[in-house]
């Protein structure tokens, strides 16, 4: 049995070996055929969408630079069609030109035969008259005797003495005429200049009123233990009154400046509620550089008005500066606009440039404004800004001359002189009690600068006190004691004064850092 086993075995073996071969070689290989034959399908159809999208996109790019070439197309159209409208109308100027130089060479032509022919009756006339002349010339000498030369003589002798005596004559009569109506006559013209300029003189005062809500806004200002006013004071250089008078705080200084910049930093920071002294030091800088702007603003305007034109920025900042300086009490760009108006009209009365003499009457007290005090008198410094700044020698001299300080080399000089005499010499237009006062306010603030150490220097109370702020890097306390003495000792020695004035040094540390 177990053979026969094991035959079946190997017979079952070697049929699955002949079964595996027949379906490996006749089965499998049609399969791969199969399989091949799809892959080169879908390898057809993934050739066909990559050459559709390659050929819409030619087709796109196509049409793109079709649209391209069409836009090309017009613009190169239509700048041929411009060329040649250029073209055509540049040939018909050329037409037109050909046209007129034909008409005006055949008027030039004209023009030459018909002066040809004047030229020849002119000669024609010419030799008629020379023959007439000579022939005149002939007859005279016959009759009298003489020959040309000497009746020109004779002639030329009577002409020269009659000459003489008319005019000895008219020379007396002129300067009798000239010293009877001289007086009249300057007179007549100044009077007559006053009339016509009429001008109101604004008088200077050291108080301005800041008015208020409510008194509660006062303690607002005073600030906890006064902190807030004397910030505000250190910062303007003004006096702060803060006393029993109703819905109203008095701005106490000499200087007008310091009183409208301590004016408008209250106004802001009462309308803004903020009252601190970090805000009052950021609005006082806020309104400095606003005054300053304004300063610049006025002057534009008074130029402007007065017709003054292409003058400097610097004399236009410092015309500006006039309306819060004052000469005796009269407010000095009043006082300039006035002596301009006089000027002008007073050249215009005596033949003269009238725009330069109101340019000259404008500038003539420049020198009262300075930056910085000069050690000369204003007449001179104002000539000397003048120059300085481009303006004509006529007008520097006329600025410079005013107070005879310098001579006078034109006639604007002295229309100034006169102009500015008028202006200040109306009643009430001037109070020399004011002008000695601010004199001496600030040389009380220019003795306490003289010395090391100090920052700032203002003068209060109608100068019956002078603060002065020093830097704490530059002074100890101790030397800070020594320095109000020393100024105290100064101003006694070199001033005079009623009463007596109060130093007071201010020395203060301050740290400031910053959270970022």
């Amino acid at each position: 049995m177990i053979p026969y086993i094991i035959y079946g075995l190997v017979f079952g073996v070697v049929s699955f070996a002949v079964l595996f071969c027949i379906w490996y070689f006749s089965v499998l290989p049609s399969k791969r055929k199969r399989m091949a034959k799809e892959a080169e399908q879908e390898a057809e159809i993934i050739k066909q969408k990559k050459l559709l999208e390659v050929k819409e996109k030619f087709i796109s790019k196509k049409a793109e630079l079709e649209k391209e070439v069409r836009q090309r197309n017009q613009q190169i159209q239509q700048a041929e069609n411009r060329a040649k409208q250029r073209e055509l109308s540049l040939n018909q100027r050329q037409d037109e030109l050909t046209r007129r130089k034909q008409e005006s060479d055949t008027l030039r032509t004209r023009l030459e035969t018909q002066q040809a022919v004047l030229q020849k009756k002119e000669e024609e006339v010419e030799q008629r008259m020379g023959r007439l002349l000579e022939q005149e010339r002939t007859k005279l000498e016959e009759i009298s005797g003489l020959s040309v030369d000497e009746a020109r003589e004779r002639l030329i002798e009577s002409l020269k003495d009659e000459a003489k005596t008319s005019a000895a004559a008219y020379i007396n009569e002129i300067m009798d005429d000239a010293k009877m109506t001289a007086n009249k006559e300057a007179k007549r013209i100044i009077i007559q200049t006053i009339q016509r300029v009429a001008t109101e003189t604004a008088v200077e005062n050291s108080v301005t009123v800041f008015h208020i809500e409510n008194d509660e806004v006062k303690g607002r200002i005073i600030g906890r233990e006064g902190r807030n006013i004397r910030a505000l004071e250190a910062a303007t250089g003004v006096e702060i009154v803060v006393d029993d008078t109703p819905e109203a705080i008095v701005i106490s200084a000499f200087d007008p400046v310091r009183r409208e910049i301590c004016r408008l930093a209250l106004h802001q920071l009462v309308a803004d509620g903020r009252i601190h002294p970090a805000r009052i030091e950021e609005v006082v800088a806020k309104v400095k550089k606003q005054v300053d702007e304004e300063i610049i603003e006025t002057g534009k305007r008074t130029t402007i008005d007065l017709g003054v034109h292409g003058l400097h920025p610097e004399l236009i900042r410092i015309i500006g500066k006039m309306k819060y300086r004052s000469s005796y009490g009269q407010n000095l760009l009043q006082h300039a606009r006035e002596t301009a108006n006089l000027c002008a009209v007073m050249a215009s009365e005596l033949g003269l440039n009238p725009k330069k003499a109101k340019r000259a009457g404008l500038l003539h007290d420049i020198g009262k404004v300075p930056d910085e005090e000069p050690e000369m008198p204003h007449a001179l410094y104002g000539a000397k800004l003048a120059e300085k700044y481009k303006e004509k020698a006529d007008i520097c001299n006329a600025i410079g001359a005013h107070h005879d300080e310098m001579e006078m080399t034109t006639l604007l000089a002295p229309i100034v002189q006169v102009c500015d005499a008028i202006s200040g010499a109306r009643p009430g237009a001037r109070r020399e009690i004011v002008e000695a006062y601010i004199k001496r306010l600030k040389d009380l603030e220019n003795i306490a600068m003289s010395y090391p150490g100090v920052v700032k220097t203002y003068a209060i109370q109608a100068g019956r006190e002078l603060r002065v702020i020093v830097g704490a890097d530059k002074i100890d306390d101790k030397q800070t004691e020594q320095l109000s003495t020393d100024i105290a000792t100064k101003i006694q020695n070199e001033m005079t004064y009623p009463g007596q004035v109060k130093i007071t040094v201010i020395r203060e540390t301050r740290s400031v850092s910053y959270a970022k």
